[in-house]
């Protein structure tokens, strides 16, 4: 039976406690060099007595870990090693750091480089740059996005990627951050926010950004297909994006087009391109999200391994959790974001348009990712982060609570919090069931658990707490849900790619 998500967030902080004590049983390990067979010289920090799991999905063994200058150097026996200090981790288990596959800290790390949310949670690599990614940046899009930068107090020095990670290399920062190029950033580069259509002129252009992009860095081509402009652009825009990524050895990484009914034919997308851009797919936290699609998981899952077994390389990483983490913007259709989030408040200002909004919403449909048609109700929807100083009291409510409050019904509460808060409001839906979470949490080809943007401190904690709550489940043994985070998602295909062609690169 599906929890209340009132109750879910009630009982938080009695998780975290709980959490807390579990956690500090385990000791992450944040540099990792090739092993010496013998090391007669003293270590910085010798971590003694623990229980080692390396994140290969062995089991646990017993023994001391020497590190020098930051690495690695001597896993054994090194109870008569000199050494500056010793960490005692009897009773603990020592691991190799989480790599989360879609993180969201490209901005939060600009404000505090640390990232202590993730790195409390043993996260020590972060994958970043879903759909609209932090570059390349234009001055348009900065004036377009200035209310989110002024949010973060960030001032955008940087233009490209390579000026992004420049910045991050001049400010050090406390974890590995890599990113993909987002195709919908792409898109706005070149079209803007509008729904139209590249033409072949327009299009080379983004395929040069893509180009540009890899030298720069990046990873691969992601997409987030229920943001606007994002829906705007067809199957054949993301494959020609995608292959000048595979030239590169990059990856595509999808936020797919629908994850509610419409999920099957979102999947065939997915695959298509990575079969005819030649690329591996990488699907984000897969779910089946909302209630009448419930249930579909196992149907979910065979397509994928099916494709697997066809010789295609596509993984899918997962929540642990039965909630998804947007914009409640996205409860809005694509065709009323045409033009950008200004554009979208005065259609929710327009009687007209509002009540076409609102039938598209009452109409079920699998032409769009149709949230309000996925969750139970209005409870479960809660408002995690505003940009509205006004606002701040409704962090922590659900819609349901905001409607009552303002006395309107829940529909109306949610048009009139985005027109006050610009288009700008985050949210935690509630809209999976906790039978498909476990079923591809422990399924061998999910790789990884994704985790959610840590907007404030702590603001992620409760990722890796259900990591651990599924390995107590006896869903995945504990060695397995380690190395599911770690060494599973550190075997990508760009690993060992060069960082460009060499023709590229002259």
């Amino acid at each position: 039976m599906q929890s209340d998500p009132e109750e879910q967030v009630m009982t938080n902080s009695n998780f975290h406690r709980r959490w807390k004590s579990e956690f500090l049983s385990v000791v992450m390990l944040f540099g990792v060099a090739p092993l010496e067979a013998r090391e007669p010289q003293s270590f910085d920090i010798v971590i003694a007595n623990g229980r080692i799991i390396d994140g290969t999905g062995s089991p646990w063994y017993s023994g001391d870990i020497g590190i020098r200058d930051g690495k690695i150097a001597v896993i054994g026996n090194l109870s008569a090693t000199p050494r500056a200090r010793t960490i005692d981790a009897r009773g603990k288990v020592v691991a190799p750091g989480f790599i989360d596959m879609l993180g969201q800290s490209e901005y939060t790390i600009l404000v505090d480089p640390r990232l202590p949310s993730k790195i409390f949670q043993g996260i020590t690599t972060e994958i970043t740059g879903e759909g609209e990614s932090i570059a390349p940046l234009n001055d348009a899009i900065l004036r377009a996005d200035q209310e989110q930068y002024d949010h973060y107090h960030i001032q955008a020095d940087w233009r490209t990627v390579r000026e992004y990670f420049s910045r991050l290399e001049k400010q050090r920062i406390g974890i590995n951050i890599a990113s993909y190029l987002g195709a919908t950033r792409v898109r706005r580069m070149v079209l803007g926010d509008s729904d139209v259509q590249p033409t072949p002129t327009q299009l080379e252009q983004m395929q040069e950004f893509v180009r540009q992009a890899m030298r720069d860095g990046a990873v691969g081509v992601s997409t987030a297909l229920e943001y606007a402009p994002a829906p705007y652009a067809k199957t054949e825009e993301l494959i020609a994006l995608a292959a000048e990524a595979s030239k590169f050895g990059g990856i595509y990484a999808t936020h797919m087009r629908n994850e509610g009914t419409g999920i099957l034919p979102a999947i065939d997308e997915a695959l298509r391109i990575g079969r005819e851009a030649h690329i591996p797919v990488e699907i984000w936290h897969l779910k089946v999200g909302g209630k009448p699609s419930w249930g579909h998981m196992p149907e979910v899952v065979a397509k994928i391994n099916a494709a697997r077994a066809q010789g295609l390389d596509v993984t899918a990483d997962t929540y642990a959790y039965p909630a998804w983490f947007n914009d409640l913007s996205a409860f809005i259709p694509a065709w009323a974001h045409d033009g950008g989030s200004a554009k979208l408040v005065e259609r929710l200002k327009d009687p007209a348009m509002r009540e076409r909004i609102r039938k598209d919403m009452l109409t079920p449909s699998d032409q769009w990712d149709n949230e309000w048609q996925e969750i139970p109700g209005p409870e479960a929807v809660l408002i995690g982060v505003v940009h509205n100083p006004e606002l701040h009291s409704l962090q922590g409510k659900t819609l349901a609570e905001i409607a009552k409050i303002w006395n309107k019904d829940p529909m109306n509460a949610l048009f009139d919090l985005l027109i006050q808060d610009h288009a700008l409001t985050s949210v935690a839906v509630f809209g999976m069931s906790e039978p498909d979470v476990r079923l591809h949490s422990s399924n061998p080809g999910s790789p990884s658990i994704t985790t959610l943007p840590a907007l404030r401190p702590m603001a992620s904690s409760d990722r890796n707490i259900l990591i651990h709550a599924l390995t107590a489940r006896s869903l995945a043994s504990f060695a397995s849900t380690f190395a599911k985070n770690t060494s599973s998602p550190s075997k990508t295909p760009y690993e060992n790619s060069p960082p460009c062609p060499p023709s590229a690169c002259a």
